[in-house]
């Protein structure tokens, strides 16, 4: 009897022995399952990353030229600027000169009233040209003025894209791809 127990127990003790290893077999496969799908999750991750990192490296390439081009075109702005600025300084001077000819028109006004009264016509001619001749002038003095200020503007927005450029030169620097 008591080695019918022994056996019993042994056999008991067999069964529940063999039970563990397939318990832990089992663990074992699903714990390798699970390292299988991370590794490809952390695989499918790592490629999206690349992806998008190529991705931003290539559009900060033609960030880099679009910025590269637009300063270029500011800098002929800010030249062709700087002409009509000597444009507007000239015709400046050219107009302040027409502040004495408003004088003479008065004055030949008075030498034509005293040859004939028949040039009345001819006189009111004269005071409609000094008229529209000091109108013009504070016209051109106006555009002077605003020609100046906008060619500080756009040389202050040449400074401002050149500076706003340099982190992408930078990253290009960083990263050059062909």
């Amino acid at each position: 009897m008591l080695q019918q127990q022994y056996l019993r127990a042994l056999s008991s003790f067999e069964g529940i022995v063999l039970s563990q290893i397939d318990v832990k077999n089992k663990l074992g496969d699903r714990l390798n399952y699970s390292i299988r799908a991370g590794l490809i999750i952390l695989s499918v991750i790592a490629f999206s990353i690349l992806i998008l990192l190529l991705t931003l490296s290539s559009q900060i390439t033609r960030i880099s030229h679009v910025v590269g081009a637009m300063n270029t075109h500011f800098s002929a702005i800010s030249l062709r600027m700087d002409e009509i600025t000597k444009d507007l300084g000239s015709m400046e001077i050219q107009v302040a000169q027409l502040g004495p000819m408003a004088g003479i028109t008065a004055s030949m006004r008075d030498e034509i009233a005293a040859i004939s009264a028949s040039t009345g016509d001819i006189e009111n001619s004269m005071l409609s040209i000094g008229q529209q001749m000091a109108g013009t002038r504070t016209n051109v003095e106006g555009i002077a003025v605003t020609m100046n200020a906008m060619n500080g503007e756009v040389q202050a927005m040449s400074a401002e894209m050149h500076r706003m450029a340099k982190p992408a030169r930078t990253l290009n620097r960083m990263f050059p791809f062909p």
